[in-house]
């Protein structure tokens, strides 16, 4: 089952493999429930006609979009060797407890192809391609999109107290295209891969895949939630695996798309 959201003269509207949902439809509705009961209660639900009007975030301004560090070998190293003390994000990765940061509230992420954006008082800034998780109330992870954790890291490397703005801005953000349902087990070996275009021509490319993650999904939820309630769920990117080089840093006019699965999630840079 596939959940999309689409821009329509009467404002958002979600549907289910692409035919509308009833309007009063939500994915907060939805995310209350638990996860056994999610096939019945869509299938219950008469479609309408098929969706049409422009793809937007598949999110509610009543969820948060939550993120994770240092998940991948790959991240680590990067981290370590940007910032100036290192060894904190060695013994992170290392550590029981994970790293988790909060990214966005639901009404400042950006769609499939709406611009995203680079801090203007930074001078390195990255993509990092996600596989995110949607999780219900009851923590369990019921499905997927693509995300886009958009980067400053020089900021984050001269201090790590730097941390909410090197991660949080305006356009930082990316989710899309849609809603993959489906259980941290059927989704635990995905293939992720970043494209990065310029001037049309491949700036960078990567490819990994969500198996190398030291964490599972399900551990990553269960810290989430320790202390926080999210009565109509929440978005939990997974940490990338997949950093260009430290000669790169994203410029205004930049393509990136990013692939999770079947899914494409596209966005231009802009300054």
């Amino acid at each position: 089952m596939y959940l999309t959201r689409h821009q329509t003269l009467e404002g958002p509207r979600w549907a289910l493999d692409g035919n509308f949902l009833p309007r009063q439809f939500s994915l907060g509705m939805l995310l209350e429930l638990p996860a056994s009961a999610f096939k019945g209660f869509l299938t219950a639900i008469p479609t309408e006609t098929i969706a049409v009007g422009e793809v937007v975030a598949p999110i509610e301004p009543t969820q948060e979009v939550w993120a994770s560090g240092v998940t991948y070998l790959r991240s680590r190293d990067a981290r370590k060797a940007e910032s100036n003390v290192g060894d904190v994000y060695e013994r992170v990765y290392d550590a029981e407890r994970p790293e988790i940061f909060f990214k966005a509230l639901g009404w400042r992420v950006k769609g499939h192809l709406t611009p995203i954006r680079i801090r203007q008082d930074s001078h390195w800034n990255v993509p990092e391609p996600e596989l995110t998780l949607v999780i219900n109330r009851q923590l369990e992870v019921v499905g997927f999109c693509v995300g886009n954790d958009v980067s400053s890291r020089s900021i984050e490397g001269e201090n790590p107290l730097y941390l909410p703005q090197a991660k949080t801005y305006n356009g930082s953000c990316a989710l899309g295209p849609g809603i993959r349902l489906a259980s941290a087990g059927q989704i635990k070996d995905t293939p992720i891969r970043l494209e990065i275009l310029r001037g049309g021509s491949p700036a960078f490319e990567g490819d990994i895949r969500s198996s190398q993650m030291k964490r599972s999904f399900e551990e990553l939820a269960a810290y989430l939630g320790r202390e926080l309630d999210f009565p109509q769920g929440v978005f939990l990117m997974t940490g990338t695996g997949l950093v260009p080089p430290d000669t790169f840093s994203l410029q205004p006019g930049d393509v990136v798309r990013i692939t999770v699965a079947d899914l494409l999630l596209e966005n231009e840079v802009q300054a």
